[in-house]
């Protein structure tokens, strides 16, 4: 069952690794579990984080995923920003879920996939999808910087999943995920089809699962639907308040056993966030069974270690921070610099290196701008090993473009495939060790110490711990550079502020390190007694004894009184400084070992190791006699050595305490009932043992020799294969790139081709809808390969019969032979024409035309029928008009001929329009009544025509008809003329013309009166 209130302790660290996603934010993992999101939307979010390769993983992934998860999905890829995705309609055929692609503030819905919009970068901001424009000039990490956002907006409600892809984006946002408690899913990289995103994620040890695509969407839904354990009352504040036997003791124990380091020291609220999402990942609900789970999975109290201890760190975290560090210490101890000592830094709790060489490039840089190039060792240390091999490596990621320089990356790194390696020049200058801050000794004499945004992460206590281990460890006037969120707390008096915003101290005055209770038990608990004397006198009434002074008189006396000493662990390896014994130690340049047979100088190592042998074997007191020895610091001393056995608060281990006695004239015989050690006669035992030791080792060295020799001719000849093997390869190579660059070059072909098609394409789309000609396009197999919207009027084909036989339809046509002539165009290659009609009474002109593709034998054929319905009609009119014998011609409202009949045209001929310039279709009728000749007997009949037609056609009439004479030289000829509206939407009329004579001369009169309708 969950903790109960107040059963979790809020200690302070034994470590110095940074544990939060940006500990520049102070307190943020005391406020992670307490600030609200601001998003209305109230589900997970899922991150997915693809590249190359990734489109089938995500429909791997989509297919498989189970309805009903309530979350909403986020695929965030690299897409190229002139390149149009098709995504979103590939990815809607795997999934039931509405795929969309994100519009700048779109709000999030749950059951929804969004996709990253070509040339944009996409955060989340208060349950919205904001865009912004990528660079296309500087490296952008679009998966990182989502992922980063995702955990700062949804914390433990977002899940991050990684697939295929090249190069490490997505790594550090996954950190951040991980950071935050949200789950963490990585692709396994032998299911991806590129595997340097996933094997980039899943080294740095945080992923919970490694799952093949298919199976992804199942974890993520178990994970939604799990329900964690809700913790009763608020954490824990202080040691006191923990129930020793409980569970989570356990788990401390554990996790101290483990790895070193004392999680109790930690805040509760990082600690207990930690534990609980482990047991969400483990499906795990009360502590009791996790503490059981740790019990029988090592590789649990691995990734739980490793996950309280995130290392999160970047290049010149904060640059104006930086910045002020250069101008402000930097320069100034480039400066003071001396030839006889070198520069010494500390850079603690440096992570994976990242801070460490940001501090050297500032050195290097000052270094160059002074030009003059001082010794500089710079100590960078971390409590966790991983994190100080990584750091030792000196390889990073491409995503560093995006906080070093370019210049500082052409000067301090080198480009290694998708890594940065730094140059040995810069590498030099750093040693990096394991080292913790609080249990360690601290380094000393060092001219500047950062340890940033490690101390905020300490209970009180630990951080004052570790402050006065940071001032010991700085020469005067040193610097000391902390967090943003860093204070000096109660140092503030030995410091003076270089800068307070950037948190830059100089120290005004040197200390001693203070004695602390676990860090040399067994020599305190030598002195109880006393010390048990002196409380219980301060408890007596009426007395008061200030336990400060009581502490400050313990330093005075260990200081002054006692010998310097050094406190060994049962590995020979240093762990408590005593008094002044740092003068008898020195520590050299490169990495740095703890093993005393290294700190010592070479005439005091053979003397201190026979001591702590025969004091080890003896298990009592054991000193030798008084010699003189050179020191590191080339002066020579008399002293005398002990050697002393001190049990721990473990029973089992034995710890070593190495005690420097300087001796005089006066004291050089005292002994101290300590019988003196033989180092001649030790010296001869171990000579003895060494010389058996020396004998069998040349034997097994002889041995391994022959089989060295044997490797050795294995391996030439290996090597000579792989010589020759290489030669082929890098011939292979370059055909490839030749090969390459030739297919570069097809592709940009095809590539303009492709687009000279597309064109070509449109335009024959728009050309056959602009003609509205029925059109229908046969393979050589009569198989439709394309058509027109007007051909399904007629065929009963729709869009989806592409590619079907077109005798598999039927047709409207009254053509019974029109396969059979399909097939006998297509076999002959001549085209065929006729004029066929349809059951709707309408008519066409079918064209058969067969073609050649270009360098191919097999033909295929166009079929093209042109409505000709119109045309016919107006055949017919044209006929009945010729076959009448009056003079018809029909106009529009302008007075423009539109048609006439052959008697109309034949007398026109015959009456001096021999070229029917003014009588033909096109010429215009009232202009014709316009030029009647005023000396001719029908001119006033032409006026009255035209005054008739004006009416006629603006609608005052319907109609008009008069008789009227028109004379030739030879002969007397009388017509009627009648004009009537005719009825058609764009108005207009017809006139006709019809030859009276023989009437009129029946009947022996003029022409009537005219007669209006």
């Amino acid at each position: 069952m969950p903790p109960k209130k107040d059963a979790f302790p809020d200690p302070a660290p034994d470590t110095a690794t940074r544990t939060d996603n940006d500990a520049d934010d102070a307190g943020m993992a005391e406020a992670m579990d307490q600030e609200m999101i601001r998003s209305d939307f109230c589900g997970h979010v899922v991150g997915i984080g693809a590249s190359a390769g990734g489109l089938e993983a995500l429909e791997q992934l989509f297919d498989a995923m189970p309805s009903g998860s309530g979350a909403a999905f986020v695929v965030v890829q690299h897409l190229s920003p002139d390149h149009k995705s098709l995504m979103a309609n590939l990815l809607a055929r795997h999934t039931s879920m509405p795929v969309v692609t994100v519009r700048d503030a779109m709000e999030i819905e749950a059951e929804t996939i969004y996709l990253i919009p070509p040339g944009n970068l996409m955060t989340i901001s208060e349950g919205q999808l904001r865009l912004s424009p990528k660079n296309p000039k500087a490296l952008s990490l679009p998966i990182d910087l989502f992922f980063s956002s995702l955990a700062r907006e949804f914390r433990d409600r977002c899940i991050g999943v990684i697939l295929s892809g090249t190069g490490s984006d997505g790594t550090r946002g996954s950190v951040a995920i991980n950071d935050a408690g949200g789950l963490l899913l990585a692709q396994d990289p032998e299911d991806a089809k590129f595997d340097g995103m996933p094997r980039s994620v899943i080294a740095t040890g945080l992923v919970d699962e490694i799952l093949p695509a298919e199976t992804l969407g199942r974890r993520i839904k178990d994970h939604i639907l799990q329900k964690p354990e809700t913790r009763v009352g608020p954490p824990p504040r202080t040691v006191s308040d923990l129930d020793i036997g409980s569970a989570l003791e356990g788990i401390f124990h554990l996790l101290h056993n483990h790895g070193g380091v004392n999680f109790r020291d930690y805040k509760s609220a990082t600690v207990l966030r930690r534990i609980e999402r482990r047991m969400q990942v483990r499906h795990v609900r009360d502590f009791e069974h996790y503490l059981e789970l740790l019990e029988n999975d090592a590789g649990e109290v691995s990734v739980l270690r490793r996950e309280i201890l995130i290392p999160v760190t970047n290049f010149f975290r904060d640059p104006e921070a930086f910045d002020t560090l250069a101008s402000k210490a930097v320069e100034q101890i480039v400066q003071q610099a001396s030839g006889s000592h070198p520069i010494r830094v500390w850079v603690a709790g440096m992570s994976t290196g990242e801070e460490a060489y940001s501090i050297a490039i500032l050195f290097a840089e000052a270094f160059d701008r002074a030009r003059r190039w001082p010794d500089i060792k710079i100590f960078a240390t971390d409590v966790e090993q991983k994190n100080v091999d990584a750091a030792s490596a000196g390889t990073f990621s491409e995503a560093i473009m995006a906080e070093v320089s370019p210049e500082r990356l052409e000067r301090f790194f080198i480009k290694r495939g998708s890594h940065f390696v730094v140059k040995p020049d810069l590498r030099q200058t750093l040693v990096f060790a394991r080292h913790n801050l609080l249990e360690d000794p601290p380094f000393t004499r060092m001219d500047m110490v950062t340890c940033r945004n490690v101390l905020i992460y300490f209970v009180p206590g630990a951080q004052e711990r570790a402050l006065r281990r940071l001032q010991y460890a700085l020469a005067p006037g040193g610097y000391l550079f902390l967090g943003s969120s860093e204070s000096l707390a109660g140092l503030s008096p030995d410091f003076t502020p270089v800068s307070s915003k950037h948190k830059l101290f100089q120290m005004l005055r040197s200390t001693t390190l203070p004695l602390e209770p676990h860090s040399g038990s067994a020599l305190l608990s030598s002195r109880g007694p006393a010390s048990s004397r002196g409380r219980r006198l301060g408890a007596q009434p009426g007395r008061s004894l200030d336990a400060s002074a009581i502490d400050a008189a313990q330093q005075l006396l260990l200081r002054d009184h006692a010998p310097p000493s050094i406190l060994l662990s049962e590995g020979m390896e240093l762990v408590h400084i005593f008094g002044q014994a740092q003068r008898y130690l020195h520590f050299p340049s490169g990495s740095i070992s703890l093993e005393i047979s290294k700190l010592l100088p070479n005439g005091i190592v053979p003397v201190a190791q026979a001591l702590l042998r025969r004091a080890a074997k003896s298990r009592e007191l054991v000193r030798s006699e008084a010699s003189t020895f050179r020191l590191p610091d080339g002066s020579s001393q008399r002293l005398c050595i002990s050697a002393q056995p001190l049990a721990g608060d473990d029973r089992n281990v034995v710890f070593m305490l190495l005690s420097f006695e300087p001796q005089d004239v006066g004291n050089a015989g005292v002994t101290d009932g300590a019988p003196p050690l033989d180092v001649n006669a030790e010296a001869m035992e171990r000579i003895q043992s060494l010389e058996q030791e020396l004998a069998a080792t040349r034997e097994s060295l002889q041995a391994t020799i022959e089989e060295l020799e044997a490797s050795n001719e294995e391996l030439q000849a290996t090597n000579e294969e792989m010589m020759a093997a290489n030669e082929e390869l890098q011939s292979s190579n370059e055909e490839l790139q030749s090969v390459n660059e030739e297919l570069y070059t097809v592709n940009a072909e095809n590539q303009e081709k492709i687009q000279i098609l597309n064109r070509l394409n449109a335009d024959l789309d728009s050309m056959a809808k602009a003609a509205s000609i029925a059109t229908l396009f046969l393979d050589e197999s009569m198989r439709i390969t394309r058509f027109t919207p007007e051909a399904t009027q007629i065929f009963k084909i729709r869009d989806g019969d592409v590619g079907r036989p077109i005798d598999d339809f039927t047709h409207s046509l009254d053509y019974p032979d029109l396969m059979h002539d399909l097939r006998h165009s297509l076999r002959e290659g001549r085209m065929q024409e006729h004029e066929v009609s349809s059951e709707s009474g309408r008519h066409y002109l079918l064209r058969i035309l067969p073609y050649t593709l270009q360098g191919a034998s097999t033909r295929g054929a166009v079929i093209t029928l042109v409505d000709i319905t119109s045309i016919r009609d107006v055949a017919l009119l044209q006929a009945v008009l010729d076959s009448l014998d009056h003079h018809v011609a029909v106009i529009d409202n302008d007075g423009v001929i539109l048609m006439v009949n052959k008697a109309w045209r034949t007398f026109a001929e015959r009456n001096g329009d021999r070229t029917l310039n003014g009588s033909e279709v096109g010429a215009n009728y009232l202009d014709a009544c316009k030029l009647g000749d005023p000396d001719n007997l029908d001119s006033p009949y032409a006026l009255k025509a035209l005054q008739g037609l004006h009416r006629l056609l603006k609608g005052d009439l319907d109609g008009f008809s008069f008789e009227y004479p028109c004379h030739s030289a030879d002969n007397q000829r009388w017509f009627l003329m009648h004009a009537g509206k005719l009825c058609h939407p764009d108005g207009g009329a017809i006139v006709s013309h019809l030859e009276i004579t023989d009437w009129i001369l029946s009947q022996g009169q003029g022409p009537a009166q005219t007669q209006e309708s």
